[in-house]
């Protein structure tokens, strides 16, 4: 955690990026096959943190993601991005939201392959600006550089191996400069070492620019070298504190739990 953080989630100033309050959400509602997968959540995660987010398959980690990431809306409580209520926002809103303030890395790229990795990057800034600026190309190129791949720039994700692939939807999800990232699994379909890479970036970016990270992982390695671990069992949050190493101990158990 930064130096005068008192908890997490809880910035020692300012209004914190997530605050969920009482977030739960149900599938099929008033069926006989309802299905609630999460339940009471609250949340609040601030400027700067670096979280992973795991727990066991069906444990409601995707689920939580969509909600955050303006992709679902929560079937219960409050969610305030950046201290604005978005229950009520429009879907035209909520697309502006994610634009001005979310970047999204994926466990798939989802890299346009008819694009170069220089286009792939640009493409938050269409979505902006509906055209590929001197600015926005600028900025690609720049981003493209910082992730070791100025001499990939005219390459479409064909020709990049799995590792570059991923470092392109690195620059891609930063391209605007959102304050919060979701990662989700965005190692899960790499080799040791590309893993390792890609998790570094993300600890660079989340130093060098401040934006907060939220990454969901199965990989205990990871989940402990983040700074937060939120473990959600059975649609709640069953833990939530900063990661404290001790000799001898590794993975997601590297964990204590904030002063109350």
């Amino acid at each position: 955690m930064k130096t005068g953080q008192a908890s997490p989630g809880q910035p020692a100033g300012g209004v914190p990026i997530v605050a969920l309050s009482g977030v739960g959400k149900r599938f099929n509602e008033g069926l006989p096959n309802e299905a609630r997968v999460l339940r009471g959540i609250d949340l609040t995660v601030g400027a700067g943190e670096f979280a992973s987010l795991i727990g066991p398959s069906g444990s409601g980690k995707s689920t939580l993601l969509n909600l955050l990431g303006l992709l679902d809306r929560p079937s219960e409580g409050e969610y305030r991005l950046k201290g604005v209520p978005t229950g009520t926002a429009s879907d035209d809103e909520r697309t502006r939201a994610r634009l001005d303030t979310l970047g999204f890395v994926f466990q798939f790229h989802h890299l346009l392959p008819e694009f170069s990795a220089l286009e792939n990057v640009m493409l938050p800034g269409l979505m902006r600006d509906g055209a590929f600026t001197p600015a926005i190309r600028a900025n690609a190129r720049e981003l493209l550089s910082a992730v070791g791949l100025s001499d990939a720039a005219d390459k479409r994700p064909g020709e990049l191996s799995g590792g570059m692939q991923q470092r392109v939807a690195i620059a891609r999800a930063l391209a605007l400069a959102p304050d919060l990232v979701l990662a989700d699994e965005p190692t899960g379909n790499l080799d040791t070492h590309s893993a390792d890479e890609a998790f570094a970036l993300l600890r660079r970016f989340n130093r060098e620019r401040g934006c907060a990270f939220i990454v969901v992982t199965h990989d205990p390695r990871l989940a402990a070298r983040c700074d937060r671990v939120i473990e959600l069992r059975d649609g709640m949050i069953e833990r939530d504190g900063p990661v404290a190493p001790t000799p001898g101990t590794a993975g997601a158990d590297a964990w204590t739990k904030p002063a109350k």
